[in-house]
């Protein structure tokens, strides 16, 4: 007779972890921003209503030609910044002036989307721009034609979450908020609606007065 064969154990099936909650600002986007914007630019299908799609941050270092351990700071402290590992953004062509080749490490970028987007948005809107010197707010002519918007930040130390002890040297950054808009008028109106403190807007203009 044929031996019996032994029923293998089955490996439990893993029980899916606690689910994160939503970040705060996308939470009141859908539930605030977006019924807001759908009446004020008269949208009638939430699907054509302006909305982030990503934010990409660049920090150029271009001193990393003579020293590349400056390139590993400043893509520790963008790490440390948006959350995630940043990537290393290379010269596209030479230029001898400047004895660059291409091809050569000259900067760190991230590019966010989902949650680590509304929550390092969060983190720039509510703590890092108010603890800029003299803040008067951004310039509100910085879209670029198409909804989308840049911001010049002129230190990585207006973040909380960066140690001013272990900074190897203060160093600016670019971040751009790109959108769904089709025009700078509905991006505009996507960004005032999310907290943007663009100049001339009313709560801006009260703060700067006072």
């Amino acid at each position: 007779m044929a031996e019996k064969e032994t029923p293998t154990a089955r490996p439990e099936q893993a029980r899916p972890g606690p689910t994160a909650p939503a970040p705060r600002l996308k939470e009141r986007y859908i539930h605030e921003v977006l019924p807001a914007l759908m009446r004020e630019l008269e949208i009638d299908n939430p699907m054509r209503a302006p909305r982030l799609e990503k934010i990409v941050v660049n920090m150029g270092v271009g001193e990393a030609i003579r020293d590349a351990k400056l390139l590993e700071a400043a893509a520790a402290d963008l790490a440390t910044i948006s959350g995630q590992k940043p990537a290393i953004t290379k010269a596209r062509k030479s230029i001898a002036n400047f004895k660059l080749r291409a091809g050569m490490s000259i900067g760190a970028k991230v590019t966010l989307r989902g949650s680590r987007m509304w929550e390092f948005l969060d983190r720039l809107l509510s703590t890092a721009l108010p603890r800029i010197r003299d803040f008067r707010g951004l310039n509100p002519d910085a879209f670029d034609g198409s909804g989308n918007y840049s911001i010049g930040v002129t230190e990585q130390l207006i973040f909380p979450e960066i140690d001013y002890d272990k900074v190897v040297k203060v160093r600016g950054m670019d971040i751009t908020v790109v959108t769904t808009a089709r025009t700078d008028e509905e991006g505009r109106a996507l960004l005032l609606a999310l907290g943007f403190p663009l100049q001339g807007a009313p709560a801006v203009a009260a703060a700067a007065a006072g």
